[in-house]
């Protein structure tokens, strides 16, 4: 079964992650979908994208929802009608969702060769602490940009740039988990970060306290 892990950050959170191994085919035909997200599904021009996009829903129905409990809002935001929080992310052949009763944000990320290239968009004060030389270099940028991302989903707050609002501390990626906060306002929200490697990919959640 394509479902590859599940993790449980603590009684009232689970995340789930599903490999991708599935034809788009027997995806669309495994799953119940409302007629516009049917309509979203076929619009779309990357057989990855729906692919991801539907394992989504695979992931949702091991959750005990379907695609008629999911709804976004004006910002593209996924809600769950029973008011369970949720975040959703997918990159190649893996998906991943986390469901909470607290405000939650995810992100899978491929590890690629070329994100030192886009690095300064996205980094600022962990320049000072990253050594581009370091084996582990594009792995450490991989997980910044999914800590990021993560809190992202979980704040809300379209326009925030990566580099000016979100600040990672430094970390080990033996730990599988960091600090890290978001500055808005005058105002300093601070967040634990799990994240975790697998098959060259890096996921990233972050469940607010």
């Amino acid at each position: 079964m394509p479902l590859y892990k599940t993790i449980t950050p603590n009684s009232q959170t689970t995340v789930k992650i599903w490999k991708i191994e599935e034809s788009y085919n027997d995806l669309l035909d495994s799953v119940a979908l409302k007629p516009e997200t049917l309509q979203r599904v076929l619009g779309m021009k990357s057989a990855l994208h729906q692919r991801g996009f539907l394992s989504v829903r695979k992931l949702l129905a091991e959750l005990g929802y379907d695609d008629f409990d999911l709804f976004y809002d004006e910002n593209g935001k996924p809600h769950l009608k029973d008011g369970k929080q949720i975040s959703i992310t997918h990159s190649f052949i893996f998906s991943a969702v986390i469901i909470s009763d607290s405000i939650v944000g995810i992100d899978i990320e491929k590890q690629r060769e070329k994100i030192p290239v886009i690095a300064h968009k996205f980094i600022d004060y962990e320049f000072d602490y990253l050594k581009k030389d370091a084996p582990d270099y594009i792995r450490k940028l991989t997980t910044i940009w999914c800590v990021k991302e993560s809190l992202y989903k979980l704040f809300a707050t379209p326009g925030l740039s990566f580099k000016d609002y979100f600040l990672v501390i430094p970390f080990e990626l033996k730990d599988e988990e960091t600090k890290a906060w978001i500055d808005y306002r005058d105002k300093k929200h601070p967040y634990n970060i799990h994240f975790l490697e697998f098959e060259g990919f890096t996921c990233a959640y972050a469940v607010d306290s």
